[in-house]
């Protein structure tokens, strides 16, 4: 990804698109007080560098019977560059890890699991996660509400 200078009209454009990205390009053009034709070179250029990336569709995880968020914390027995290679590759598999970071500190990993159920977690945690030969314990914390999600970064 090459660095790129951001103006005042491209945070914009990339402001309304982390909150409406299906927005038409005339619409995005009066929003940020440009062209389209301004907007879609813009847009490109954006792509090109690497500060845009793919476009995709949030899913209320209510209406999909998976809203239970668990944060799950790993202790690893080893850092073995080779057993934490072999983790990140297996904690991929899983469609219900929608995160997960390497982290500084007592514990080895955050995860953010997304399930329907306690019953559902318990099973991904046992059956699953927890049979890797590297973890050595887990820590699960299940959240309560969101208070606050987004996903749109500060720009």
């Amino acid at each position: 990804m090459k660095t790129i200078t951001l103006d005042s009209v491209d945070k914009s454009i990339l402001r309304i698109l982390q909150e409406q990205g299906d927005i038409s390009q005339s619409q995005l053009a009066e929003k940020v007080g440009a062209s389209a034709a301004s907007c879609w070179r813009r847009i490109s250029r954006l792509e090109e560098a690497g500060v845009l990336t793919r476009t995709v569709r949030l899913v209320d995880p209510e209406a999909v019977d998976k809203g239970l968020n668990v944060f799950c914390q790993i202790r690893m027995k080893t850092h073995d560059p080779a057993a934490r290679n072999d983790f990140e590759r297996y904690i991929n598999s899983y469609r219900e890890v929608l995160e997960c970071y390497s982290m500084s500190g007592e514990w080895d990993y955050l995860i953010r699991i997304v399930v329907g159920s306690v019953r559902e977690y318990e099973a991904l945690l046992m059956g699953g996660i927890l049979t890797h030969d590297a973890v050595l314990t887990s820590s699960s914390h299940f959240a309560l509400k969101a208070v606050k999600y987004t996903t749109a970064l500060p720009v």
